[in-house]
């Protein structure tokens, strides 16, 4: 067991400032490559050995392997939903054991603690690193690379950052998006409005219907977000839109979701109503985490690290994908703070030593078993 003062909390530090300083939005695919050529370099400096960059129409995949019988996939990604430009506001720095800064908490902390943490082992044999570049806008190019190393290695370590307190995720909803878009016809609002076909009316009518969906018995939630209409504050709107935030905790309650959303119907003649999305992202059922969460809380006990708590969180991740396939799945082993995707972004730095220390356990502990964890079986 690798003990937490093993870890160099000042080198860590430097080498977050060093992602940090580098922006990695999502869909900016030249930052993105920047960004991996910056990863692959701490790679190579930490690990002994580059990644491959697996090109693609979204920016470059980072795969590492330490060997050709792979017993743990450490599976995170390296872009951030901060619109580039961010770093001139709002710069890395360090106050009071505290860093900040755009990605620091999702999940460039979290990164940096795998990379310290599979420095330190000695057999690295088993061991493999991917870190994707869209896991923010649904890892559409990703997922099946992703689901294809989880199998492979047959237990999957999400680098997400840790729920509040420190907490590990062992359950997550499966997640989706849908836009709702009404077609109308625009006119005078004051000359012949009666010429007209209200769109935003159409879509004021069919809000009550999408909030009737949910069903919070069943964990289920459908929340409208963001809404548009009209052009000018005399025409009568030809086109409204709504997007809305979906969140189911079981299975059953996709199809369920998506037909109701796709039955909506209006009551202004002459509408077209149009629905797209859907729910990408499958819940994450803590069957699927339940033999890691044990080994964690061995781990942090034979580590001295200190109590670990696992707990059920409504946003998804990565985790939800391996975990629907099967594959032995553990969430929140990233960073300890808060403030996600949000200007109060924020990691505790105390904290890396110890979750770099954790992640490595893990892996010697999956590294020295005789095969790979069986498949789990997850309600279907």
């Amino acid at each position: 067991m690798i003990p937490a003062d093993r870890f160099d909390l000042d080198a860590m530090t430097e080498d977050l400032r060093t992602l940090v300083s580098a922006e990695s939005p999502s869909r900016d695919v030249d930052r993105l490559t920047v960004h991996a050529r910056l990863l692959a370099g701490l790679m190579v400096r930490l690990l002994g050995s580059a990644p491959e960059l697996v090109d693609s129409p979204v920016g470059p995949h980072l795969h590492w392997r330490g060997g050709g019988d792979p017993r743990v996939l450490i599976l995170g990604h390296h872009d951030t939903v901060h619109p580039a430009g961010t770093l001139a506001s709002r710069p890395f720095a360090v106050s009071d054991g505290t860093a900040r800064g755009p990605g620091v908490f999702d999940m460039k902390a979290g990164i940096i603690q795998a990379l310290h943490a599979v420095a330190a082992l000695e057999d690295r044999s088993h061991v493999e690193i991917l870190l994707s570049a869209d896991e923010e806008t649904g890892s559409r190019d990703s997922r099946a690379l992703l689901e294809e190393r989880a199998l492979a290695c047959g237990a999957v370590l999400v680098l997400e950052p840790s729920a509040d307190g420190g907490a590990l995720k062992t359950g997550r909803k499966g997640t989706g998006t849908f836009e709702v878009r009404v077609h109308g016809r625009a006119s005078h609002a004051g000359l012949e409005p009666e010429k007209g076909i209200n769109s935003l009316v159409e879509l004021a009518g069919l809000i009550p219907q999408i909030v009737a969906i949910a069903d919070p018995a069943r964990g289920t939630t459908v929340t409208p977000t963001v809404a548009s209409a009209g052009t000018a504050d005399n025409v009568v709107p030809e086109f409204a839109s709504c997007f809305v935030d979906v969140r189911v905790a079981v299975p059953e309650e996709k199809p369920r979701v998506e037909e109701a959303m796709a039955s909506l119907r209006g009551s202004v003649p002459g509408t077209v109503i149009e629905v797209l999305g859907g729910i990408g992202r499958p819940p994450m059922h803590e069957s699927a985490a339940s033999l890691l969460m044990s080994f964690a809380l061995e781990t942090a006990g034979a580590a001295g690290i200190g109590a670990l708590d696992g707990v059920v969180v409504g946003g998804g991740s990565d985790g939800n994908f391996t975990a629907a396939a099967g594959v032995q799945t553990l969430d929140g082993l990233g960073a300890v703070g808060g403030g996600a995707h949000s200007a109060d972004e924020h990691v505790v730095l105390a904290e890396m030593p110890r979750r770099a220390a954790l992640i490595a356990g893990l892996c010697q502990r999956l590294s020295s078993m005789a095969s790979r964890l069986p498949p789990v079986s997850v309600p279907a």
